[in-house]
């Protein structure tokens, strides 16, 4: 382990190596993932993603303090697809004007969403809007320092006068030379180009689309290229506040520590982004580390609207079109955690129901803590296996492992809850337990940030509340509470009653002591 680690190992892209994690600055740990395109619902691929590297993020906070990660998640709202949702969807409204209509809805859906499976929000969500002065800037680099050039009012990126360079390579990234990328790419072919694979930085808008004041003495009003504009925000967030920038020659100053995102996004977007970081600020690297989550699948098959197998986070949270019901957010969270997270994963019914029993197992486990015994730190079991990789997996067997250990006392079962807890996977589990408002799970369980994100949300997430038989976690805790009531005043057969009900309904009680003060316990889970 390299001084500096604390534990934590990541796998490389990059390298094709798992590295030890020593950030650049302790104080300053700063990791950047690509967010949505806010022109629809988010599917349940994206969902992956955000449920990963939030578990990364918390990791990273437990390791070196939450006020010392800087996690930005961008938002992209600048692309042909708004474009064209928002002249479909609103006709009679100027294109502006519907553009803005729709990504602050889709917006606005997609945090509630995201929310909804338990993620923190991130230090940072900025807008492409937001930083196209900062593109302009960054393209007019390019530009100068020759491995980008003006045609036909565009801007564009020449992947082969990188590589006549003195520096990186394009290709480093997916390990792809220029002609095996050329063939496997889907590229415009434009006359204006001097080379396939040159890619764009800036365009023309046309008639009615949103244009601004372009680079490079373009006199006509443009906009930017997908790629540019995550050079643009991960420089604005995580290097100028910090010295680095364009107006620092210190190349050093211009990495930051973690790049990641979908498996999808390694060949165009992320090569791209490297490049034209690189290349603008003459550093040999855009971040120590890249990493990315592997392929989603739904019941085996490719998800695609062609297939009918086309899900959104919301139809999965609301509505019944997945398997016959509503699927609560922590089910969603945790059948995503199951796979580690750069294997593919196979989104399935089978695999929903398998995490929703483990999660009713878990929370049964939990159900006599208080409030404050949710709040503090995890195992170093937990985080052990956490820092190999982010093994999610690892983590999920180390928990089911430990139920054992969670039912013999209650020390036991508060470390188990605060594990359960730091993996987001508690907080319908809270609300119901102790009937708290989303504001008040927030504050309550340390998660201040949370709460604005989470007072919004449209999902029913107290249905997990209730399990495949409809019984209420807060119904049954009362009824051994009661249980507990008439053993202590020796009433055996009215005891046995409730027991006896309960089991009827798929509920078993389980009685145990607790070592440390002699007294009665009792635990259930659903039977099925």
């Amino acid at each position: 382990m390299s001084d500096g680690s604390r534990g934590l190992r990541l796998y490389n892209t990059l390298t094709r190596t798992k590295e030890d994690f020593v950030p650049i600055d302790a104080n300053n740990v700063r990791m950047y993932v690509c967010g949505p395109t806010v022109y629809d619902f988010a599917h349940i691929g994206n969902a992956r993603p955000v449920i990963v590297f939030d578990v990364l993020f918390r990791l990273l906070r437990h390791l070196y303090g939450a006020d010392h990660v800087n996690y930005v998640r961008n938002i992209t709202d600048v692309d042909d697809k708004i474009n064209a949702r928002a002249a479909r969807d609103y006709p009679d409204l100027p294109l502006n004007e519907a553009i803005r209509i729709v990504t602050e809805k889709t917006n606005q859906q997609f945090q509630d969403d995201v929310a909804a499976l338990g993620c923190l929000p991130p230090t940072s969500q900025p807008r492409a809007t937001e930083h196209i002065e900062e593109m302009r800037a960054l393209i007019e680099r390019l530009v100068r320092n020759g491995v980008a050039y003006v045609a036909e009012d565009h801007v564009l990126f020449s992947p082969s006068a990188m590589n006549a360079r003195k520096g990186p390579r394009y290709g480093a990234l997916s390990r792809r030379a220029l002609d095996d990328m050329l063939a496997g790419a889907r590229v415009d072919v434009a006359a204006y180009k001097r080379d396939e694979m040159d890619f764009v930085l800036w365009k023309p808008s046309k008639p009615g689309e949103p244009g601004w004041p372009s680079p490079a003495r373009i006199e006509v009003l443009g906009r930017p290229g997908w790629h540019i504009e995550c050079s643009a925000m991960s420089m604005a967030k995580l290097l100028e506040p910090y010295g680095g920038g364009l107006k620092c020659d210190d190349p050093e100053k211009n990495v930051f520590d973690i790049h990641a995102g979908g498996i999808d996004l390694v060949f165009p977007h992320h090569e791209n982004e490297l490049a034209q970081s690189c290349c603008a600020f003459g550093s040999e690297k855009m971040a120590n580390i890249w990493m990315h989550n592997g392929f989603l699948q739904v019941e085996g098959r490719k998800m695609a609207k062609s297939e009918g197998n086309f899900v959104t986070i919301n139809e999965l949270l609301n509505t019944e079109t997945f398997g016959g019901r509503k699927w609560p957010g922590e089910v969603l969270r945790l059948a995503m955690l199951m796979t580690n997270y750069r294997e593919p994963i196979d989104f399935s019914l089978r695999r929903l129901e398998e995490a929703e029993s483990k999660l009713t197992t878990w929370w049964s486990i939990m159900d006599q803590l208080t409030l404050q015994e949710l709040k503090g730190s995890p195992s170093d079991g937990l985080v052990s296996v956490l820092g190999d990789d982010l093994n999610t997996s690892a983590a999920i067997a180390y928990l089911t492992k430990q139920e054992n250990v969670g039912r013999s006392s209650n020390e036991g079962a508060r470390q188990f809850g605060i594990d359960i807890a730091f993996l987001g996977l508690a907080v319908a589990f809270a609300q119901e337990r102790f009937d708290l408002t989303d504001d008040q799970y927030a504050q309550k369980l340390g998660y201040p940030e949370m709460a604005s994100a989470r007072s919004a949300i449209g999902l029913r997430i107290r249905e997990m509340a209730a399990d495949a038989s409809g019984i209420s976690r807060a119904k049954v805790a009362n009824r051994i509470a009661e249980r507990l009531s008439l053993i202590a005043s020796k009433n055996w057969a009215e005891a046995d009653r409730i027991r006896d009900e309960l089991l009827a309904q798929g509920i078993q009680l389980k009685d145990g002591k607790d070592p440390a003060t002699g007294e009665r316990v009792t635990t259930w889970e659903v039977k099925r």
